[in-house]
């Protein structure tokens, strides 16, 4: 890894000789020194990685920080070099990964530097959308390098041209015909547009407190939108046996309660699909009751590319459906969990037509007249991502203090999954005006040496190192010898 990012860093500066670095260790240094460095770097978001080591003598485990900062005049930005997997990383797979971003990675961060202005992302609100207590840390992530605000859709006519991006996390109240206008018109003008929707309404406290909970519909009337551009989230649950775990008592309630962990196949731990830039070296998605989500044929040509999916171990189930925990008392039935990989996070690109064509209203010519507009029908090229799932920008916050949790974190497992990185590689690539997908999209395979072979044959290749120069050696003196002697004994 550090050869390859100084290989990279080297290129780099071959390119423009204003690009200086220098490596460093952490730990290097008197301790109180060490100890305020590493506390000021845990403020930015700088924390070690427990990474596992094989050695012939077994495992062992070290904590690095494979982190490089980046300054440029005021600024500054530090990115992980190292890909991680869930749990223990895996050395050679984090290897790969991380070798194989390392480009985009750095690219990325010195385009960020270097930007002379911030694109513009707008959050609608007044429809029951997550507030901004439950986005901070999607948005404190994004304010660095661009503007984030909110936005009441009742209160304007047209998104403002300047708006890079419009997301709609987590709708709970119908927006109104008019809305879905404005949203629309907006995608025909080659807005990206981010849609992230429960299609049913369930609450796991409520199931906690009544034992039971019948879903129902989440109708915010997006549907027809959805559909006319090409997918349909359907009214239905995905399950998978690839999931995260609920606390569920084990003894009876009060003050010695003793609670365990079982998996609730409810909230899905998703994986990338294919090798696009958004989902390429991604760590797991932890999803509360996602839906699958259908594709549409569509009039123009729009390519419809999936981006997460549930694992091998599908069951879909269909509303109407009352919840409860009784599956948990049993181990799950494998024969019931065969459904294929569903399809939860997906990303539109194209020519967009409106939802509205040849269904205008004159109150919606009329608000268009009175910002000087006109209606358009058929787009620009534009990006839309659907995910199945409004909670996958919601982060939890500590009921105790209001302390805003990662994006991601799982208080039950103790672990960060890739939600934040999911969401912000999806806002760079479609906000991505320099082609850093491009970098992202690389891939890089390493030619991983086979370990066992290595292991079993160890003494073998020792020897074979070791005594076979010394053997030609011998052997070249001996007749280059034979040779002298014979020819000045002529």
């Amino acid at each position: 890894m550090p050869t390859a990012t100084r290989e990279l860093l080297e290129e780099f500066k071959k390119i423009n000789n204003e690009i200086q670095f220098r490596f460093e260790d952490p730990l290097e240094g008197e301790k109180i020194e060490v100890q305020d460095r590493l506390d000021g770097w845990a403020q930015v978001g700088i924390v070690p990685t427990d990474l596992n080591v094989r050695a012939s003598e077994g495992q062992s485990r070290q904590r690095i920080y494979p982190f490089a900062i980046f300054n440029y005049g005021d600024r500054q930005v530090a990115i992980n070099l190292l890909e991680e997997t869930s749990g223990a990383i895996s050395g050679d797979v984090a290897l790969n990964n991380s070798i194989t971003l390392l480009e985009y990675k750095f690219a990325n961060a010195i385009a960020k530097l270097r930007a002379t202005s911030k694109p513009n992302i707008l959050f609608t609100t007044g429809h029951g959308e997550l507030i901004a207590q439950q986005t901070a840390a999607l948005e404190g992530n994004l304010r660095a390098f661009y503007n984030t605000g909110r936005v009441n859709l009742d209160s304007i006519y047209q998104i403002p041209q300047n708006i890079d991006l419009l997301i709609l996390a987590k709708p709970t109240i119908q927006y109104s015909d008019r809305n879905v206008f404005v949203i629309d018109q907006y995608v025909m003008k080659g807005g990206r547009l981010i849609i992230l929707n429960d299609p049913l309404v369930v609450n796991l406290d409520s199931i906690h407190k009544n034992g039971q909970y019948l879903p129902y519909d989440n109708d915010v009337g997006l549907d027809d939108l959805l559909f006319k551009y090409g997918v349909r989230i359907n009214k239905n649950f995905v399950l998978d046996l690839t999931c995260t775990p609920i606390p569920l008592a084990i003894s009876k309630p009060g003050a010695n309660s003793q609670y365990n962990l079982f998996p609730w196949y409810y909230h899905v731990l998703a994986t990338g699909f294919g090798d696009h830039p958004i989902v390429k070296g991604l760590d797991l998605v932890n999803l509360d009751f996602p839906a699958s989500i259908d594709t549409i044929k569509t009039k123009t040509s729009i390519r419809k590319t999936p981006l997460l999916k549930s694992s091998i171990y599908t069951r879909l189930q269909y509303n109407p459906v009352l919840l409860d925990f009784e599956l948990l008392k049993t181990d799950p039935d494998q024969s019931k969990f065969q459904d294929p990989p569903q399809t939860v996070a997906i990303l539109l690109e194209g020519s967009f037509n409106s939802v509205y064509e040849n269904r205008v209203s004159p109150a919606m010519m009329q608000g268009l007249e009175q910002i000087g507009a006109t209606f358009q029908a058929n787009g620009i090229p534009a990006k839309i991502l659907v995910v199945s799932d409004g909670d996958i920008a919601r982060n939890a916050i500590n009921p105790t203090n209001g302390e805003i949790r990662p994006l991601g974190f799982n208080t039950y497992v103790n672990h960060t999954f890739a939600n934040l990185e999911f969401l912000t590689n999806a806002i760079e690539f479609m906000l991505d005006r320099i082609g850093l997908s491009e970098a992202r999209a690389k891939t890089i395979k390493l030619r991983l040496l086979d370990k066992q072979r290595i292991q079993s044959e160890r003494l073998y290749w020792q020897v074979l190192n070791v005594v076979m120069p010394l053997v030609l050696l011998v052997v070249f003196g001996l007749l280059f010898n034979g040779l002298r002697r014979r020819r000045f004994a002529r």
